[in-house]
């Protein structure tokens, strides 16, 4: 398959229940991250991770999957 160049984007709500579990997996995912840009917005108690991509579309649904079923936590993708 193809790799293909995208954007992931996460949005952490319960940031104390989730943010090891979803370091953990984007660690696992490490080789298809090309730039990672984190930040909390504390006045609304969530975090936002931006991740830029270079992966097949298999890698991408495996590493959306994962962070897709954990509470507080919504991911969204998009390749090009």
């Amino acid at each position: 398959m193809e790799k293909r160049l995208g954007i992931i984007g996460i949005i952490i709500q319960e940031r104390d229940k989730a943010a090891a579990t979803v370091n953990a997996i984007l660690s696992d995912h490490g080789e298809m991250i090309v730039g990672r840009m984190g930040l909390p917005f504390r006045e609304r108690g969530i975090s936002v991770i931006d991740l830029i991509i270079e992966a097949t579309t298999d890698e991408v649904g495996a590493l959306t999957g994962k962070l897709g079923m954990l509470d507080g936590v919504q991911v969204k993708s998009l390749l090009v």
